[in-house]
């Protein structure tokens, strides 16, 4: 007679993962492990944490609780640890960590990204002030292929699309806001906009522009062709940022505004559509970069109690890390619930099974 066979037991001494926080992480961002028997009882040796079999460095180890910062070249899977033991190391059950991938590197964002209606995602080579580049904005492609797309605009900043699916760009340097054809071309859309950094259009056709000396402008629609027939006046006054205003539309219409000051206690600022300021959230170092998902939820390159990456805001003000990152300036969701991330040099890819709220 043919023995039964017995499905192996648990082990009792192996550790437990019970929760990771934040689910995404860049490389380089920080990641923490919760559970139980996470180190080894009189044991000198630390243990060690792989994802998708990738080793990963550890900045803490407690019996419950371990921190791990992700290296270069990590992708997304399944998080082990494992204790030493021997002959017999004792391996935990796995939980998933999404983690982002470079789309393309080299570049100089300073606010969001902006997806067109294919998919392709629009970054700036800003520059440093007054500084001419040979490529002011780059179209990256599905695939991850960079392709040049515009020349000749000075200090791109702001980004954004109009309802006809026409992109848009502030240059800093000299107050204007263009239009840029699929071509490439650009034209002069509104001048006279002060430093004029984030941009972002309303359901009505209007567009906002934040000039970073502490101006919200309202730019009337596009009846004419004619840049004189436009209205433009001052929407609303802020503080000063030492860096850009970056701006995002809910569904209710209301404008949600970041500016990067010194302090380690920003706030996120609200005007509503008669121009009345106030405050949406307080407590983020340097918030810059603004984006809703579809529940209403903000989402913001911002620090939180000293960590740095996407912080996620619901309705009810309720914060936390969704994404750990440094030196993260903006993003924008795509159409397959992934983001793309732009940090100061590059633009990433992760997956966050989020969908974007429709910008206009």
């Amino acid at each position: 007679m043919t023995p039964l066979l017995h499905p192996l037991k648990p082990d009792p001494n192996a550790p437990k993962l019970v929760s990771l926080s934040p689910p995404a992480a860049m490389p380089g961002g920080e990641v923490e492990l919760r559970g139980t028997g996470l180190q080894a009882r009189g044991a000198e040796a630390l243990p060690q944490v792989t994802v998708a079999d990738t080793p990963v460095y550890l900045s803490l180890s407690r019996p419950s609780r371990t921190v791990i910062r992700i290296p270069e070249g990590t992708i997304s899977g399944e998080v082990l640890l494992t204790l030493p033991n021997g002959a017999r190391p004792a391996v935990s059950n796995a939980l998933e960590l999404r983690v982002a991938v470079p789309m393309a590197e080299g570049l100089h964002p300073v606010a969001n990204p902006a997806v067109d209606a294919d998919g392709n995602v629009y970054v700036t080579f800003s520059g440093s002030r007054g500084q001419a580049v040979p490529v002011s904005i780059f179209s990256v492609a599905r695939d991850f292929q960079v392709r040049p797309f515009v020349r000749d605009l000075l200090n791109p900043t702001g980004l954004a699309f109009d309802a006809h699916g026409t992109l848009y760009a502030s240059s800093r340097a000299e107050g204007t806001v263009y239009r840029i054809s699929p071509a490439g071309a650009i034209s002069t859309y509104a001048e006279g906009m002060g430093i004029a950094t984030g941009i972002a259009f309303d359901r009505d056709g209007n567009l906002f522009v934040g000039d970073r000396s502490g101006t919200i402008f309202k730019v009337g629609p596009d009846r004419t062709g004619l840049l004189t027939d436009r209205e433009i006046f001052v929407y609303a006054t802020l503080e000063p940022s030492i860096a850009a205003y970056h701006l995002a539309f809910n569904d209710e219409g209301t404008l949600f505004v970041t500016g990067p000051t010194t302090s380690s206690n920003q706030a996120i600022y609200t005007v509503d559509r008669n121009g009345q300021t106030g405050v949406f959230y307080q407590g983020l170092g340097r918030a810059q970069g603004l984006a809703f998902d579809v529940d209403g939820n903000l989402y913001v390159a911002a620090s939180l109690r000293g960590q740095q990456g996407i912080v996620r805001i619901t309705r009810a003000r309720e914060a936390s890390l969704a994404v750990s990152g440094n030196n993260l300036v903006g993003l924008a969701f795509l159409e397959d619930g992934c983001a793309a991330l732009a940090t100061k040099d590059a633009l990433y890819h992760v997956a966050l099974d989020i969908e974007g709220r429709k910008l206009v």
